[in-house]
């Protein structure tokens, strides 16, 4: 619990200043919200009434140079200009309290909002890969949310709670100790139902909120794949899988909804039980002459604001148990360790020299993904790699850009090793061009510039010239200031491709990395990109990842992969002498074209 509450304090900081007015508000409002029942005790039996009129020093002083009681009693006025003032101040401070704590929780969700994306845009490629993106949405929004709303709202509640419990308590004792034991008798069952209250909501909440990021997840997952799941028909299965979910998450507020019935119900009942022993009591006594009927009324109030606001801290305490599950789900991802993005040299040029040497990897214990690789590519090289799903090409090329560190081996960079490199300026001097291009929402020219922003414009017509995309962007109304959608949605696969092409070669960095990413590209059109390449810059190494053999072929050196080892390596026309598995697939692609030719 103590690290919970220490969880909830770190969310509070930077607005500690704030809260600690919202604080002195709510003593204020407190204080004079307790000083009304005593002035109409005192005007009851002292006024109206016959009792002694017992006030401190200065205050009785200060009446009796108005002329004592005789002048009070014929000015009742000021008993109400005295409950009207103490009402304004209770209300302006009650005023300042919601306005100081409302402006603390939205400045400490600006700050935690802030520090959680920053830290979510430095975990290591292997967390994003696990994680889900809804449900990761839904910590950074929604359980963001439910903490703010909770501070703002029912934790200074909360405070002014056990403030006024506190004040009140201190009136009551002060009057009557006998009658304040009467007016508190059934306190301690509602505590007890109270803390019963809170162990349930929080263990339901916990369950709540992840059946919450698991449906949002669906629909993220949905909304992504909306054109798969539309040209497969298959939107059945998907509201189906939805409705599971959804189904899921009702029955899970169904019960928080059938808890809180029952808490309510329950206190409801002792809590008007308690006020009516509070004036049974009451009215006995006075009339055996213990108490006056001031006391009475006095206490009425007071028992009100013990019984009900304790009845209430219930429902704040299984808030409380939502937002201390909010707090750890948020600190998951905070505990997650970052990768150390900047550890490392920065000061070693990159010109494009790649040395593999015996290098190993897994994922997974004892399951290799790379098992021995050793190769060279030299500056200026184009080196091709050939392999079926999984003989782990695409993981090689994430050791290249240390989003993965290899186990044991030797990869060395123009002689130096990788990971005495630094992750960001490996990623500056290494472009890639992945299989799947990803185009935010933004115009052609923001998505092109996106691996640098000082990239001029005429920069970005070179690229685009080189990825062969240039009149095809020009062709539309608003050309390179074309919105391209959500995931470039809008355009066609083989554009997206060339625009994401566009967008590493404008970097103007000393390797190239192009992941299976000519695929949605005809061949001629595979060529154009290629040889524009070469003319463009001929001292960058390149690295080509391809299942088309065409593509392969002007390599320098082609590697061929298969079950994380190279089983084959030289160029097309060496490699093309062997019946090897390079050669099998020669065949067949040749066939396949041959096939094609006569059918035209």
């Amino acid at each position: 619990m103590l690290k919970k509450f220490k969880l909830l304090f770190n969310f509070m900081h930077g607005s500690k200043g704030t809260y600690v007015m919202a604080v002195i508000s709510v003593l204020l409002m407190t204080v004079f919200a307790s000083i009304a029942p005593l002035v109409i005790k005192i005007t009851i039996d002292s006024i109206i009434g016959k009792e002694p009129l017992n006030l401190p020093h200065w205050l009785n002083k200060l009446i009796q140079q108005q002329g004592g009681l005789p002048f009070l009693r014929n000015n009742l006025w000021l008993i109400l200009v005295s409950l009207v003032t103490i009402t304004v101040f209770q209300g302006t401070f009650m005023y300042l309290k919601g306005k100081l704590s409302a402006a603390a929780a939205q400045n400490s969700s600006k700050r935690v909002r802030e520090k959680l994306f920053n830290h979510l845009e430095h975990l290591p490629f292997d967390y994003h890969v696990k994680a889900q993106t809804g449900d990761i949405v839904q910590r950074c929004t929604s359980d963001i949310e439910t903490v703010q709303n909770f501070i703002s709202g029912q934790f200074v509640e909360a405070l002014q709670i056990i403030m006024q419990v506190i004040v009140v308590l201190i009136i009551m004792f002060s009057m009557s100790p006998q009658y304040t034991l009467i007016s508190i008798i059934l306190i301690p069952i509602v505590f007890v139902i109270t803390v019963r209250f809170f162990i349930n909501m929080m263990k339901i909440f916990l369950q709540t909120d992840e059946a919450e990021g698991h449906m949002s997840a669906a629909l993220q997952e949905n909304l992504t794949g909306v054109r798969v799941v539309k040209a497969f028909g298959a939107q059945k299965f998907e509201m189906d899988k939805f409705d599971e979910k959804n189904q899921n998450f009702r029955q899970l507020n169904l019960k928080i909804v059938r808890l809180m019935a029952n808490f309510w119900a329950g206190t409801d009942l002792i809590c008007m039980s308690q006020h009516a022993l509070v004036i049974a009591v009451g009215t006995y006594w006075a009339t055996q002459g213990h108490i006056t009927i001031g006391t009475i009324i006095a206490f009425s109030s007071y028992a009100g604001m013990l019984v009900w606001p304790l009845r209430g801290l219930g429902q704040m305490m299984g808030f409380m148990g939502q937002c201390f599950v909010s707090l750890g789900r948020i600190n998951e991802i905070l505990d997650a360790k970052p990768e150390d993005y900047k550890q490392g040299r920065n000061d070693h040029p990159i010109e494009g020299e790649i040395v593999f040497d015996d290098v190993h990897f897994e994922y997974e214990k004892d399951k290799p993904v790379l098992d021995g690789v050793s190769f060279k590519v030299e500056k200026g090289q184009t080196v091709a790699i050939l392999g079926s799903t999984g003989s782990g090409k695409s993981s090689l090329v994430h050791l290249l850009l240390r989003l993965y560190d290899y186990q044991k081996g030797h990869v060395l960079i123009d002689g130096v090793e990788l990971s005495e490199l630094s992750r960001e300026w490996i990623r500056k001097h290494v472009g890639i061009v992945l299989q799947e291009p990803f185009l935010f929402s933004k115009t052609i020219t923001e998505n092109i510039k996106i691996g640098d922003f000082r990239v001029q414009d005429h920069d970005v017509h070179a690229a685009a010239q080189t990825a062969s995309v240039h009149d095809a962007i020009l062709e539309f109304e608003k050309g390179y200031d074309t919105i391209v959608g959500e995931r470039g949605v809008t355009l066609s696969g083989g554009q997206r491709q060339r625009i994401a092409i566009a967008r590493t070669v404008a970097r103007d960095v000393p390797i190239l990395i192009f992941d299976d990413s000519l695929s949605a590209v005809d061949t001629e059109t595979d060529a154009q990109i290629r040889q524009a390449l070469r003319e463009r810059r001929k001292e960058t190494t390149t690295i080509i990842i391809s299942h088309r053999i065409t593509t392969l072929a002007e390599a320098d050196k082609i590697l061929v992969l298969d079950k994380g080892r190279i089983v084959e390596s030289g160029s097309h026309e060496e490699l093309i002498q062997h019946n090897g598995l390079y050669r099998k697939i020669w065949d067949i692609q040749s066939s396949l074209g041959d096939d094609l030719d006569d059918a035209v």
